[in-house]
C-alpha cells in the first residue's frame, strides 16, 4: 500500500499532539499532512490538502466532527475515510457501531488505537469511502438524546512552570482558588488553571466533585475518612496528608455520614 496521508482535527493542542505520538507508534508509515482546530479549518484542509484519512473531534468549536463530516463527504473528487475521535464511551462507542463508522476514543490508548488503525488499513485495501449522509443523521439524533445538555468536564490543560500537562480530571483530588489561579492538586504535584473555581463547578459531574469551602472543590472518590475537631469537620484524602476544611455553609452535605 502506498503512504496514507492524514489530517487531524481538534480545538485541543494537547490531545492533537497526543493522538500525532501514538498514531506514529501504531502506524509509522501515516504521514499526518495537516492539523486543524475547528471543523470549518477540517473541511477546508481536507479540500486542500486531499488526504485518504481524517480524524474528526466530535465536540469543535464552528462546526461540530458530525457537521464537518457531513461537509467533507461531499466534496467532490474526495475519496476520504473518515474517523470520529471522541471522549464520550458507552453511548457514543453504541452508536458508532450501530452505524459501522470508525471511532478513537479519548484519551487514544495503543491497544485500543492497534485496533482502529488494523481496520482502518483493511478498509483502504478493499472499499471506497461509504456514503455517510443517513448514517450521520442516525448518530447525530443518537447523540442528542443520550447526552442532552453540556458536557461534563473531563480533561484540564494545566501548567507548572514552563511546563504544561494534560490531567484526566478524575485524577483530581481537590481543585483550590489561589487569587487569579486555581489550584488542582493530585497525587502525582500540583498545577495551575486560569479557570475561575464558580465556573469549574458548573462543568464538573456534581455527584462526584462536591464544594465543600467557597475555595475548594473536593473529588468526593478521594476522600478516606472526616474528622470533627470541635466545631470543624476536615476532610482527610487518600494517599495525600494534606487536611480540608469543610466550612459551616457546606456542612450539610455530611450530616448523615
Amino acid at each position: 500500500m502506498s503512504a496514507v496521508r492524514a489530517v487531524l482535527a481538534d480545538d485541543e493542542r494537547l490531545l492533537r499532539a497526543q493522538l500525532r505520538q501514538r498514531l506514529a507508534e501504531a502506524w509509522p508509515e501515516l504521514q499526518i499532512t495537516g492539523e486543524a482546530r475547528d471543523g470549518r479549518e477540517a473541511v477546508e484542509m481536507v479540500a486542500a490538502l486531499q488526504p485518504e484519512l481524517v480524524f474528526l473531534d466530535i465536540r469543535m468549536p464552528v462546526l461540530s466532527g458530525i457537521e464537518a463530516a457531513a461537509q467533507i463527504s461531499q466534496l467532490p473528487d474526495l475519496r476520504c475515510h473518515i474517523v470520529f475521535v471522541t471522549a464520550y464511551d458507552q453511548y457514543a462507542v453504541e452508536a458508532f457501531e450501530h452505524g459501522a463508522l470508525d471511532y478513537v476514543l479519548k484519551p487514544a490508548e495503543t491497544m485500543r488505537l492497534a485496533r482502529t488503525v488494523q481496520r482502518l488499513q483493511e478498509r483502504l485495501k478493499d472499499n471506497a469511502p461509504a456514503d455517510l449522509s443517513d448514517r450521520l443523521r442516525q448518530i447525530e439524533g443518537l447523540l442528542q438524546r443520550q447526552h442532552d445538555g453540556p458536557a461534563h468536564l473531563r480533561w484540564l490543560q494545566a501548567s507548572q512552570g514552563n511546563l504544561l500537562k494534560l490531567i484526566a480530571v478524575d485524577d483530581v483530588l481537590f481543585f483550590r482558588s489561589d487569587e487569579k489561579y486555581t489550584r488542582i492538586r493530585t497525587t502525582g504535584g500540583e498545577w495551575l488553571i486560569r479557570t475561575p473555581l464558580r465556573e469549574l463547578l458548573s462543568r464538573l459531574d456534581e455527584q462526584q466533585f462536591w464544594q465543600v469551602h467557597r475555595s475548594t472543590i473536593v473529588n468526593a472518590r478521594a476522600i478516606a475518612h472526616l474528622e470533627r475537631q470541635d466545631s470543624r469537620l476536615l476532610i482527610h484524602l487518600r494517599d495525600h496528608g494534606e487536611v480540608l476544611e469543610v466550612s459551616r455553609s457546606h456542612a450539610e452535605r455530611f450530616r448523615q455520614m
